[in-house]
């Protein structure tokens, strides 16, 4: 039976990714105190017509959370239990935004300091982290973009292999905290300075032609394909069910955008479950 345990950041949509895992046909207890966890997957492989099942784990728990370790160790004990941990996280102004938008107070700061409360909790749950298969950074995600990666990491159709990302970003606004490999890309001539180029974007065949004219473009794809390629297969063996891939320029916008969608080009024909994203993209104006 597939066991699903969501945590994180409170803000990230914790509760939003269980309602799409529910949609998806998995049977769904939220915020279940972790003593009750291995009980409730024994109540699920006991029923026939359970074959799916998740919860979410929360720091409203207070000191009930430190029981997650030692849940975590009796379910993968379990027999017929495939366990899958899944984290969201967002950056602090994310999360900020989120709790002033919904009126919400934090869980972890009964003053109304929602800083402080979010500094506190990511303390919390940094060892969680660190034990689970799937971290995704849902600080540029709506609902819709939630449930792409939901299903992209949980429906049936799409879990053989792993699901690689590769996604752009620039340095000016930080590396993205979910990535597991960044790569920069500031190490080839930038078409900003180029006037003919500096209005355009590395999805346009303009830039394109510019950054892949110079060898060390191709060259540095051909290792990093070499890399991914190598390490996936480990990856999957230690039960990793997703490589992220930053590519970072200064802005996200030429450099890192023409390298990411020629890694993504390869690694689509290669036969990878991959999907691409441009994190900075939308922030950038012409002329400004």
């Amino acid at each position: 039976m597939k066991f699903v345990i969501i945590t994180g950041m409170s803000g990230a949509g914790r509760s939003q990714a269980l309602k799409r895992l529910e949609d998806m046909g998995y049977f769904c207890v939220d915020n279940l105190p972790p003593k009750l966890i291995p009980e409730f997957a024994k109540i699920c492989l006991e029923n026939d017509h359970i074959s799916k099942a998740a919860t979410v784990v929360d720091m409203r728990m207070g000191d009930m959370l430190h029981d997650i370790f030692s849940t975590i160790m009796c379910l993968k004990e379990m027999d017929n239990i495939e366990l899958s941990i899944l984290y969201l996280d967002a950056d602090d102004e994310t999360l900020v935004r989120r709790f002033k938008e919904t009126r919400r107070r934090h869980p972890l700061s009964p003053d109304g300091n929602i800083i402080s409360g979010i500094s506190r909790e990511r303390e919390s749950l940094k060892r969680i982290k660190d034990l689970a298969n799937n971290v995704l950074d849902t600080s540029t995600y709506n609902l819709k973009k939630l449930g792409e990666a939901m299903e992209r990491l949980y429906s049936e159709e799409n879990e053989k292999g792993i699901l690689i990302t590769v996604t752009t970003f620039g340095y000016k606004r930080g590396i993205p905290i979910d990535a597991d490999m960044v790569f920069d890309m500031r190490f080839l001539p930038n078409p900003y300075y180029e006037e003919s180029l500096r209005e355009h974007t590395g999805r346009e065949q303009s830039v394109k032609d510019y950054v892949l004219s110079f060898p060390r473009a191709h060259i540095f794809i051909d290792k990093i394909n070499e890399l991914v390629n190598y390490v996936a297969p480990y990856y999957v063996e230690q039960d990793k069910k997703t490589l992220v891939i930053a590519i970072g320029c200064t802005g996200g916008v030429h450099r890192s955008v023409v390298i990411a969608e020629e890694l993504y080009r390869i690694f689509k024909e290669q036969g990878h479950r991959v999907t691409l994203e441009h994190r900075d993209l939308g922030y950038y104006k012409p002329g400004a």
